[in-house]
């Protein structure tokens, strides 16, 4: 019996699938793009235990061959289109609409057949939307107000993900992730802003001038390795006590914060601070804090990595991989 991942190949799917095999899941990657060397790198020894399908979410023939050509008993849904700018938002608007919900509702239709044990659909804070002031700490409880795509078809996704579960007899759960960094965030076809921690980390290892902008904002950053863990709890926790949860280190942490950690572990690194800038303009909002109680009182799970920590891991990680972009 083999648990299949979406998206395996992308920054939080691989993630997913190095804990899953790790900790002695028999992994199948299912995603549009094939694994590269940086990948089979980052899986190291675990690289020839995962079997990589390629295939499109979107495609309900190509969903359907799964469960032909393997036994599936959990799934993990991490394929999704990532647009968090208004200009990406307008220039994709269908290619969102199709990967996001349809391509659920391809794999919940696998998991009805092929009668899962589990499945967890992996969803994003961007849920929330601006359902409270940026100042406030969001749990399950706050009613979801989603005002772009993204988040409008992260929520719909959980809505159907529940449903079917309820419909089907299928055991479900949705995961909402605050903001992830960490190895295997690049660009890609399906996401192509980066973090502020890919960009400082990644002028770092470059020896090259970080340039310290918009330093007043902040977000609840994740280390991916917590994701991953995260993840695999509710995966294989024997019960759910409820089947929503935020996945998260509820800490607010502020680009200074960021910076200081970069700088101490990059010695000699200089920094340029331009101008703050006057425009805010339209994706200047920012969700307060996810709550993590609810998993932590649940399930018991708890982050392993503080922010110095996970910075440090990062770095680490791209000078032994030569990630230098």
């Amino acid at each position: 019996m083999v648990t299949l991942v979406t998206g395996g190949t992308g920054f939080v799917g691989a993630n997913i699938v190095k804990d899953l095999v790790q900790n002695g899941h028999q992994v199948v990657s299912f995603d549009i793009n094939g694994p590269d060397q940086l990948l089979q790198d980052f899986l190291g020894e675990y690289s020839s235990s995962v079997a990589f399908v390629q295939g499109d979410i979107v495609d309900p023939v190509s969903v359907e061959r799964l469960g032909q050509d393997h036994q599936i008993d959990k799934i993990v849904h991490a394929a999704v289109y990532t647009v968090n700018r208004e200009v990406l938002e307008i220039e994709r608007s269908r290619d969102v609409i199709a990967i996001n919900l349809e391509g659920t509702a391809n794999l919940l239709e696998l998991a009805r057949t092929q009668k899962v044990s589990r499945f967890i659909y992996v969803s994003s804070g961007a849920a929330y939307g601006s359902a409270l002031p940026g100042d406030q700490t969001l749990n399950e409880e706050t009613p979801a107000v989603p005002g772009n795509l993204y988040g409008i078809t992260k929520f719909a996704s959980e809505m159907i993900t529940r449903r079917y579960g309820e419909l089907h007899g299928l055991s479900t759960a949705s995961v909402r992730l605050s903001t992830p960094y960490g190895p295997m965030e690049r660009v890609t076809g399906h996401r192509a802003v980066m973090s502020v921690f890919y960009d400082w980390t990644g002028r770092a290892v470059r020896r090259e001038t970080i340039i310290a902008e918009d330093m007043d904002q902040g977000r609840d950053y994740i280390y991916i390795a917590d994701i991953a863990d995260g993840i695999r709890a509710v995966l294989d926790a024997p019960a759910l006590p409820h089947g929503l949860f935020n996945l998260t280190t509820g800490i607010w942490v502020t680009f200074h914060q960021i910076l200081d950690a970069v700088v101490e572990l990059s010695p000699g690194i200089s920094v340029e601070t331009p101008a703050p800038k006057t425009d805010a303009g339209a994706d200047s909002y920012s969700r307060g804090p996810l709550s993590g109680h609810r998993l932590f009182d649940d399930l018991g799970w708890t982050p392993k990595y503080d922010l110095k920590t996970g910075v440090a891991n990062y770095i680490q990680w791209r000078k032994e991989s030569n990630f230098l972009d």
